[in-house]
């Protein structure tokens, strides 16, 4: 479980990467933050493409600094954006999330006045293909 400053951090975060989202065409900004395995976080903003769909989620941008950082695992994850309902990640982003997060892995729903709603990844994605699927007994 991750304590309440660290929660904040990590919505604040994604909060600031979505006042960076590169969003002329949908208009609709999105920021992320993951908190790897050492506790550092790493944040993405979506970034459209006229080439529809050749855009990049908030989400994928984040686990990409986590990656670049030398990140392994994902052990929370905040997701800022503004609409009547709490945005969550899309269908492909929680599969990315689900390769580098287990199910019980916290995800944190924000808007721009803070937290909205909390989520585990297992709640978001249920019954997921993982990593471990892959693994054989030789």
């Amino acid at each position: 479980m991750i304590d309440d400053t660290t929660v904040q951090r990590l919505v604040d975060a994604a909060r600031d990467a979505r006042e960076r989202a590169y969003a002329p065409y949908s208009n609709f900004s999105v920021g992320a933050a993951v908190l790897d395995e050492q506790g550092r976080i790493h944040a993405g903003c979506n970034v459209e493409n006229a080439a529809y769909p050749q855009g990049l989620c908030a989400e994928a941008n984040a686990i990409a600094h986590l990656v670049m950082a030398g990140g392994r695992r994902i052990e929370a994850v905040a997701v800022a954006g503004v609409a009547n309902e709490p945005v969550t990640p899309c269908g492909g982003c929680r599969q990315k999330i689900r390769e580098f997060a287990a199910d019980g892995t916290p995800v944190l729903v924000a808007d721009a006045s803070g937290l909205r709603v909390r989520f585990t990844l297992g709640e978001l994605l249920p019954a997921s293909f993982g990593p471990q699927h892959l693994e054989r007994d030789a």
